[in-house]
């Protein structure tokens, strides 16, 4: 049975008399990469932030694998131009880490030629990358990522995402995540919950796209299109490797 690294119990959070999250249950294991998935306002954010221990929960039970290190790379953050920090000293206020650690950090997410570059004139796609190097840099056994492509193009969703499965496969991570990217929900989640201050479904992307919850939060147009991506990555993975008509 594989331990858990965080296991939710029912947990709940009320402000002001409303429910943000509502009797919500999960398990996160060490070979885990789950997706949380969800509307705005559905209070994916802050089911995150429990689980990281970054707001308590007003009802529940929450429990963490003594030790556990987590690498946590929120939505966005914004540097002042009038702060000329550059993203080599951005990364050296982890105070975990040393020179030779964020050479290798830095050159595993493509940014060592920004090293001196001010954090404020990264682009979006340098800035994420830079984000998730900061994330790196504790050697975590959990990466918990907050809508990590929120601000780029659909070029740039598709180069982090890459990057991701390969930090994944070669560190052997375990991965939280939220995102609205659904189509790329499909590619790597082992597991997709989706949320609307309760768990409306959960299970393998496949079983998710096909819940009657799930199609009436994203309509049946989304649920087809998830199922052929689905099928058609998991026909790319089962081929023989001959080429069409031949």
């Amino acid at each position: 049975m594989r331990q858990p690294l965080i296991t939710a119990e029912a947990i709940g959070l009320t402000r002001d008399n409303s429910k943000i999250l509502d009797n919500v249950s999960l398990n996160i294991a060490a070979d885990d990469f789950i997706t949380v998935v969800g509307p705005n306002g559905a209070g994916k954010t802050t089911l995150l932030k429990c689980l990281l221990g970054l707001i308590k929960p007003t009802q529940g039970r929450l429990k963490r694998q003594a030790g556990l290190r987590v690498g946590y790379m929120p939505q966005r953050i914004t540097a002042a131009r009038t702060m000329p920090l550059s993203l080599h000293y951005f990364l050296a206020l982890n105070k975990n880490s040393n020179a030779r650690e964020i050479a290798e950090i830095a050159e595993l997410t493509n940014i060592t030629q920004h090293l001196q570059t001010p954090l404020a004139e990264l682009s979006g796609g340098e800035m994420q990358r830079a984000l998730l190097a900061r994330a790196l840099l504790n050697h975590p056994t959990l990466l918990a990522l907050d809508e990590p492509v929120q601000n780029l193009d659909v070029g740039g969703e598709i180069a982090f995402y890459h990057l991701l499965e390969n930090i994944c496969d070669t560190r052997k991570v375990a991965v939280l995540m939220v995102s609205h990217d659904l189509h790329f929900v499909m590619r790597r989640s082992r597991q997709v919950v989706c949320l609307y201050h309760h768990v409306c479904c959960s299970g393998t992307p496949q079983v998710v796209s096909q819940d009657p919850q799930f199609k009436a939060l994203f309509g049946n147009e989304m649920a087809e299109l998830m199922t052929v991506y689905q099928h058609e990555h998991d026909h790319h993975h089962t081929d023989t490797g001959e080429t069409p008509n031949g």
